[in-house]
């Protein structure tokens, strides 16, 4: 990733409790591949969602997003959807790391639902938490994301972050 400022517009919001099951419903699986779970992502919420999403945009949420079952397979469905980070006023725990070990941005925000329209132009530091709506020349503080966290994802995620480490004590 090593990326710590990203740049997009927001092109979708939803509202509070979406949960893993809202975002990817069993009923519709045929697959557990990402680019067919990407399609079906959120069908029932947001029509057309990964149209919506095209080739990357924020998602913005209300409270408690990503709440319900563990079903990892729900960040791996907004990411590949399009999704490049998610703003939310609060994720549900399991929902949060899963996002990050997968490397999808997730900054939890009190306020970041009203104070953010379809089609605004942010710019996200991942490291401050801050996030700088340029469209409305306001900004809004998040949490940010640990430094873990970050190098977690520079790795490319949890699993080749864990092969790194493993690789390193190897060769001591």
């Amino acid at each position: 990733m090593n990326v710590k400022k990203i740049h997009n517009r927001v092109l979708s919001k939803v509202g509070d409790d979406i949960s893993t099951d809202d975002i990817i419903q069993a009923k519709y699986m045929t697959s557990t591949e990402p680019e067919a779970l990407g399609k079906i992502c959120l069908r029932d919420h947001v029509p057309e969602f990964h149209k919506k999403m095209g080739n990357g945009g924020f998602l913005v949420a209300g409270k408690n997003f990503g709440c319900g079952s563990s079903r990892e397979m729900a960040a791996v469905a907004l990411k590949a959807a399009g999704v490049q980070a998610i703003l939310a006023e609060g994720f549900a725990r399991i929902f949060y790391r899963n996002s990050l070990n997968i490397c999808l941005p997730v900054i939890e925000c009190e306020g970041v639902r009203t104070a953010i329209d379809l089609e605004d132009e942010l710019e996200i530091d991942l490291s401050s938490g801050s996030i700088e709506n340029i469209t409305r020349h306001t900004f809004l503080q998040g949490i940010p994301i640990p430094s873990f966290l970050l190098d977690m994802m520079d790795a490319g995620g949890l699993v080749a972050f864990l092969k790194q480490r493993l690789a390193g004590k190897r060769e001591h």
